[in-house]
């Protein structure tokens, strides 16, 4: 009998065991880690992975060093596009001395609804934590409410 034969004749024969062994096959892929390093009032490699080195005991500080120079920097920064698919944010506060998050949502209110996002607090400083999201094609912004950061782009490109 030959080795056809014997994968035809199994429970997984057919199209419909295909595409069961495709489907597991796909959910097996481990996620892309991008890993994102907060500093003072910003992400270091969302600025082109230059660290401003800004001094920030608070919010309010990071407010007032926005308002001067967050428009310049996103300008300069590049977006960061990635293809469709499960990623792991991983965060890390350098050196901040209060508590930080994550944010990533669709750009606009519309993608806001439509795209999937995620978020969440807990960053000590010197801690690290994960964010998992299955990205779907289109604009995000992503950022920190609490250091609080420029709002990044990021492009997801189908």
């Amino acid at each position: 009998m030959s080795k056809q034969r014997v994968i035809s004749r199994g429970p997984g024969a057919g199209l419909f065991g295909l595409a069961l062994v495709l489907s597991f096959a796909a959910q097996a892929e481990e996620p892309q880690v991008i890993n994102l390093t907060q500093t003072g009032c910003q992400f270091v490699e969302s600025e082109n992975g230059v660290d401003h080195g800004y001094s920030t005991r608070s919010m309010a500080d990071c407010e007032a060093i926005n308002a001067k120079s967050g428009e310049e920097r996103l300008a300069g920064a590049m977006p960061l596009h990635l293809k469709p698919g499960h990623y792991i944010f991983r965060v890390s506060n350098e050196n901040v001395p209060y508590e930080l998050g994550f944010w990533l949502r669709g750009a606009t209110l519309v993608d806001r609804a439509l795209l999937p996002s995620v978020s969440g607090g807990g960053l000590a400083q010197g801690t690290t934590r994960d964010y998992e999201v299955e990205l779907k094609p289109g604009e995000y912004h992503y950022s920190c409410p609490l250091n609080p950061t420029p709002n990044y782009s990021l492009v997801v490109d189908g």
